[in-house]
Formats: C-alpha cells, structure tokens, sequence
C-alpha cells in the first residue's frame, strides 16, 4: 500500500461521504497521512469557529448545539475559504463537506474558478442500526479531539486518550434522540449526493461496515483505480 501511496502524491480532490459514525473522520486521517494531503473537515473548522467566537462561529453554534445543518452561506464560507490556502494545494481531502446539492453545486463552481475539480466522491455505507450503536459508543478527547470508539477502537486505558492523555468526553449530540435526529437530517438531505456524483461517474461505494484496515484498503484501491482509469 505504501507504493500505491506514493504514486499517489498528486494534485487531487477527494470527497468523503458517510453519516455520523460511518467511520469518515478516521479514514480522512489516515488517508491524509498516508497519501500528503490536506484534509479539510468541515466540523473541525466549525469547532474553531465557534471556539475562536467569530461571527461566523457564533452563527454556527445555534444549529450545532440543536444538532441541525448548519446553513450552507455559513458552513460554505468557512470551508471555500480553507481550501484556497497553500497548504491545500498539493491536493485536497474534504471531510463532511459538501453535504447538500446546493454546497455541491458551489464547491463544483469554486473549484472551477481554480482550475480544478472533484476527482472521485467516496461514499462509506454502513447500516443505520450500526450507524446508532457506533455513535452511542463514541467518544473524544478533550486536548485535540481524537476519536474512540466503545465497541470498535476503545482506548488503551477506559476513559483517557492514547495519543496525548487527555480526558474522553463524550458530546451532547452523540446521545439520545440528538443522534436519531442527526442521522435523519443525514438520510434526506445528504443521501441526493450520491446522484450527484453517480451522474458525473465520480462515486465509489465503499462499505463501511468492515473493520477500520480493510475500509482504508478498499478506499485506497478506490483512489488508485481513479488515476488509473484518468478520473
């Protein structure tokens, strides 16, 4: 896999799609190490948004905390802005966003402007009733907001971070009928995506409901096969 990496070091746009506990986040991370490129996740830039108590933060904070969609002015905004900076320009890798046709339709047209376009949009399907049971069981830290989960990558020692020894937490929106909601928001609105792509023979279908190795081999192969058939 590390020589399919390598020959992958290349000007490239990646679209990871997956609801909430598809596992997205995790092979954004491991993707981005493994192939040098940025990866811009549309809930982290919130989270700084709305730590930093910007404007747009502030806007954000509303629909996080009901956890709805933020709306697409806003989230667009924050993330269009992100993917112009150097450190995207090797290649992108863009993690909850787009999630709406609109939020497609825009990127589509930004990354136009630059010269560019999406490469490949890589759906992780997982079954809803798994989807539950993964958010019911995830947890993050409170130093740099890495990623477990109860059932299927705890951590070392219960409740403390492997990586920088921080205190788990647990948030508001992974519980109870906040998860049912997030998910259902996910389902409507987010699943036309996949048309999207599907019409421009961009998506690839992986599915989610592997452990966390063979999901990053299928998305790697996925990837390669992009390339290897000229996008």
């Amino acid at each position: 896999m590390e020589k399919d990496a390598e020959e992958l070091r290349k000007d490239a746009n990646i679209i990871l799609i997956g609801a909430q506990g598809s596992g997205k986040s995790t092979q954004a991370e491991k993707l981005s190490l493994a192939l040098g490129m940025c990866c811009v996740s549309s809930g982290d830039l919130l989270r700084e948004e709305v730590d930093e108590q910007t404007s747009l933060g502030f806007k954000a904070k509303e629909y996080l905390e009901k956890g709805a969609l933020v709306p697409d002015e806003i989230l667009g905004a924050i993330v269009l802005e992100r993917i112009t900076q150097q450190d995207c320009l090797p290649g992108i890798l863009l993690d909850g966003f787009p999630r709406t046709l609109a939020q497609a339709r825009t990127l589509d047209r930004h990354l136009q402007r630059l010269g560019r376009s999406i490469d490949r949009a890589i759906y992780l399907e997982v079954p809803r009733a798994e989807l539950l049971r993964r958010l019911s069981g995830r947890y993050l830290c409170r130093a740099n907001q890495h990623i477990y989960n109860m059932y299927t990558s705890p951590p070392k020692k219960p409740g403390i971070c492997d990586i920088d020894g921080s205190e788990l937490y647990q948030r508001a929106d992974d519980k109870g009928e906040s998860v049912q909601k997030r998910l259902e928001i996910f389902f409507q609105e987010t699943l036309p995506l996949l048309n999207y792509y599907r019409k421009q023979q961009k998506l690839v279908t992986i599915n989610g409901y592997q452990d966390i190795d063979q999901v990053y081999m299928d998305v790697m192969h996925a990837i390669r096969d992009a390339f290897r058939t000229g996008g």
